[in-house]
């Protein structure tokens, strides 16, 4: 005997809910469940309806690895890192300008050039302007990684706030179960227990670094180098165990019950069933019911939507950034190729390790600029020759025995690009102090021209 009696369902209406069970709000579901690495605790708050069941079984089950799970969720066997969205994403090409290694880097790279794009202030320096190009100096100091889970923990805001869709479920539960429709009960409480299982299993395993070369040999040179993208560089100075993680580390989830992941196929199924146990017995639930099942998955819906926008990678760089002690960020804006790769020249070859008989400032110069013809290899032997010396002051003016044989278009070139080195050095010197110390100060404690500095929101 119900508690109450609701009008409505003495009416035909029905809303065919059926479509809304396991379809609508899959991408969200899936972009929730990459959050529950992320944070210790988020695997406790799973405990509400969501939609996008059949997407999110059909997405995870693919974890299983057997003959029957292949079978029943086909696709590629990915890594529990891949298929959660902490490994995969290709990053930039890594060359190390003392020990020869040439690489793509890998998922920790990509986060580090990430990093380097949301830089509140870049340092512009002088010289003639053909196409905007950045410079970011990364120094890398003694990094400890601890092995054990990297996850912060979840705050109390975001907790309180998982409370919501997990009452309004309970509460559309209860107001079924009032109204005499144990069907719709039974339907958004299936839901309820097949998601909050899923986020406890899933999320029980944990989130770790694998660092690389753990031990390099001894006397293994300075792991200085350059990460290269199409426009932009990074440059990454340290030791070589401290800058593997971000060559050649990455993140793992040690989940249990490898390489099978039986669990998680369970979970995936019971997914499954949830999907096909709605999509069948929702349109014989009472309208109220009806109305409580949507309202569930509503609730539900906006939660996942909440956890997506949290944007797991701006999560997983903190994670980074913080087991590599917080590293210090130094951005300068160039306005040519030849003063970007002149400029690199000089931050690579300069610091307390160098110089050493491994730089060679020309490979450096070939790496950015490897055009071979007659004005660019005499231009890159007169600042190879500058870049070598000794002297306090650079000259890189040609004398007219130099020029000789040049065209009158050749010896305008040369000499551009000439003056765009000078303009790199001098751009050097001014920063020299904060770049070997990579000890940036603030704006309002060095007086400088205002030409040098471009904030960038």
């Amino acid at each position: 005997m119900p508690a109450f009696t609701v009008p409505i369902n003495q009416s035909n209406v029905n809303l065919d809910t059926s479509g809304v069970a396991g379809f609508f709000g899959g991408d969200e579901a899936i972009s929730a469940m990459a959050t529950v690495h992320l944070y210790r605790g988020r695997r406790w708050l799973g405990w509400y309806n969501s939609p996008g069941s059949y997407i999110v079984a059909k997405k995870f089950g693919q974890l299983a690895n057997s003959r029957f799970w292949d079978g029943l969720f086909p696709g590629p066997n990915l890594t529990p890192a891949e298929v959660f969205g902490l490994d995969g994403k290709p990053g930039p090409r890594y060359w190390g300008v003392l020990s020869g290694t040439d690489m793509p880097a890998g998922h920790l790279a990509y986060l580090v050039v990430q990093k380097t794009k949301e830089a509140d202030e870049v340092l512009v320096l002088g010289g003639r302007e053909t196409i905007p190009l950045t410079v970011t100096i990364i120094d890398v100091g003694d990094v400890m990684l601890r092995h054990s889970n990297q996850a912060p923990v979840m705050s109390i805001h975001h907790a309180l706030l998982a409370a919501i869709p997990i009452t309004i479920n309970l509460a559309t539960c209860v107001l079924c179960a009032a109204s005499g429709d144990w069907l719709a009960f039974a339907l958004i409480l299936l839901g309820v227990i097949s998601c909050g299982t899923s986020c406890f299993v899933i999320g029980s395993a944990q989130l770790d670094f694998l660092a690389g070369v753990k031990e390099p040999s001894p006397g293994t040179p300075p792991a200085d180098g350059l990460l290269l993208m199409r426009n932009d560089v990074v440059i990454i100075r340290g030791a070589e165990k401290d800058v593997n993680p971000i060559t050649k580390g990455k993140f793992v989830l040690r989940m249990n019950g490898g390489p099978e992941y039986r669990r998680i196929g369970l979970c995936s199924l019971l997914l499954l069933a949830q999907f096909l146990l709605q999509l069948l017995f929702i349109p014989q639930a009472t309208t109220f019911g009806q109305i409580m099942f949507i309202s569930s998955v509503a609730a539900s819906w906006t939660y996942n939507s909440f956890l997506s926008s949290l944007e797991p990678e701006k999560i997983q760089l903190k994670i980074l950034w913080k087991a590599l002690d917080n590293p210090r960020l130094l951005k300068f804006g160039l306005k040519n190729r030849a003063a970007q790769a002149v400029f690199a020249c000089l931050v690579l070859g300069d610091g307390p390790q160098r110089p050493s008989v491994d730089f060679k400032p020309k490979k450096v110069l070939l790496r950015f600029i490897s055009n071979d013809t007659r004005v660019w290899n005499v231009w890159r032997d007169k600042v190879t020759e500058q870049l070598e010396n000794n002297e306090e002051e650079k000259s890189f003016n040609l004398s007219s025995k130099d020029l000789e044989g040049f065209a009158v278009h050749e010896r305008a070139l040369l000499e551009s690009l000439l003056r765009s080195a000078y303009d790199a050095y001098i751009g050097y010197q001014e920063w020299v102090h904060q770049i070997r110390n990579n000890s940036y100060i603030s704006e309002k404690q060095v007086p400088r021209p205002d030409f040098f500095v471009q904030s960038r929101v």
